[in-house]
């Protein structure tokens, strides 16, 4: 009777302590699950590569807790169920704090607010303010806070129809008003905001709702998990990494030049093409992404191989006089000199920053191209007077603008710049770098659930290790 006794003892001992609270089974095990969805602002894979917003805040908690991050994607109306299944310990997809879902879930601190807005194709005038909604159809996926809101509306009297998909993106949904297969639909102000570069023919209507809460999801009762929560985004808020995550995705998306960006998108279709091997050639030479040249190229030439300036610059890559024979290049009108020899710059420049971290580097390297690297080190060394890291973009965007008040060209080395212009040209890459992204090596148009770029990945119910 010794060994079933024995047995009945250390059999315990090897199995998990169901007291033992959520983050505590988390860290014992060495991996966390996210719950999220397979979309352009949550989370997708690229060449292998995971990305998204959601994703990388959520790869950021993972590295805090030092454990591993998986990924789990369900529909969107499974989420909350999933979570309380034990399927993942926390839903990160851009999930609303409302009523209903406090009944469900415990939410964390906000990490971002939006508002529900009505998007509608830029010909469409005839929204105004709510009323103007009577009689309309108004097209949101099932299970959603727009879904509520509406119905809410409704319950006060508005005359809507709602007509509700099951699981479809409401970036798919921004797509048909572009298209203009719907009329309205409605998204969170991030999202339409981040969509109207990839659809310049939408626009951003009237608010239908205050300003609500983004906020991760735990099951009911995870308190330390909750706080390890909360104590994570007040850590990432105070020391920029936040900032940094949210900038790759979302920065300047309120900046939108409708008559840019639609010229931007025709010409890559129109005149693009003709240059893809080049840049792609030139790309791989010198080890950077073949879609940021294109945008470097689009915002000095707007792709145009006979582009002078008055400043003395030429070709596609508008190199100086000075620059082409530096690097070679005998005629700067000719496309595949210019590209080469434009590459071949931007990469001595980005070697030219190699204490500097990350995109930090890329994009003081892109500021040097636009300005020289003499006035970049002016703006440095104003950001140290003023107790600026010194080799932070965030940094040198204040002090660039700078370099053209008398107060400071006094105490630079390289005299007057007008330091308005590379902070702005900066910008303007990252934009139509964004754009870019969106679309398929062959330049095709998808919707925009498959858009972020080819070789996307992910699908309902599934799970990802990275």
């Amino acid at each position: 009777m010794l060994f079933p006794l024995m047995l009945a003892i250390l059999v315990p001992s090897s199995l998990p302590d169901k007291k033992m609270d959520g983050l505590s089974r988390i860290k014992e095990s060495g991996h966390i699950i996210v719950i999220t969805r397979n979309n352009a602002h949550c989370w997708y894979t690229y060449r292998g590569d995971s990305m998204g917003f959601e994703y990388d805040l959520a790869k950021a908690f993972a590295d805090y807790l030092e454990v591993d991050l998986e990924v789990k994607t369900t529909p969107w109306v499974n989420m909350i169920d999933a979570l309380n299944k034990g399927e993942g310990g926390f839903i990160a997809a851009s999930l609303t704090v409302t009523p209903t879902r406090e009944e469900q879930v415990d939410f964390s601190n906000e990490y971002l607010s939006v508002q529900q807005r009505v998007v509608l194709h830029e010909d469409n005038y005839t929204i105004k303010d709510v009323g103007d909604l009577n009689g309309k159809t108004i097209h949101i996926r099932r299970g959603t806070s727009y879904e509520q809101r509406l119905q809410e509306l409704k319950e006060e009297g508005f005359d809507i129809t709602v007509k509700s998909y099951d699981d479809t993106p409401t970036e798919e949904l921004i797509t048909r008003v572009a298209n203009k297969e719907i009329e309205i639909t409605i998204a969170d102000s991030n999202i339409a905001l981040l969509n109207r570069r990839y659809y310049p023919e939408i626009k951003i209507g009237i608010p239908i709702e205050e300003s609500q809460s983004i906020a991760w999801a735990v099951k009911k009762g995870e308190k330390a998990l909750l706080g390890a929560i909360n104590e994570f985004f007040e850590t990432i808020k105070a020391n920029g990494t936040f900032r940094r995550i949210y900038d790759v995705y979302y920065r300047n998306v309120e900046i939108f030049d409708r008559f840019d960006v639609k010229k931007f998108h025709q010409r890559i279709d129109t005149r693009l093409p003709r240059y893809e091997a080049i840049i792609k050639k030139a790309a791989r030479k010198y080890g950077f992404d073949w879609r940021l040249i294109a945008a470097i190229m689009y915002q000095e030439s707007h792709f145009d191989p006979e582009a002078r300036s008055h400043r003395g610059v030429q070709g596609l890559m508008q190199l100086t006089g000075l620059t082409a024979k530096e690097m070679g290049v005998t005629d700067r009108l000719d496309p595949h000199q210019s590209i080469m020899g434009g590459v071949k710059y931007l990469k001595k420049l980005y070697q030219r920053y190699d204490e500097v971290q990350d995109l930090d580097r890329m994009l003081i390297a892109l500021a040097s191209y636009n300005v020289g690297p003499r006035h970049v080190s002016d703006a440095q060394r104003i950001a140290r007077k003023k107790g600026l890291a010194p080799y932070k973009w965030s940094s040198l965007e204040k002090t660039l603008p700078l370099l053209c008040y008398e107060k400071y060209i006094k105490i630079s080395k390289f005299g007057y710049c007008r330091g308005t212009e590379p902070v702005r040209y900066v910008n303007r890459i990252l934009l139509y770098y964004d754009i870019l992204k969106r679309q398929t090596i062959s330049f095709r148009k998808l919707p925009a659930y498959l858009s972020c770029l080819d070789g996307l990945e992910g699908g309902n119910a599934q799970i990802a290790r990275r």
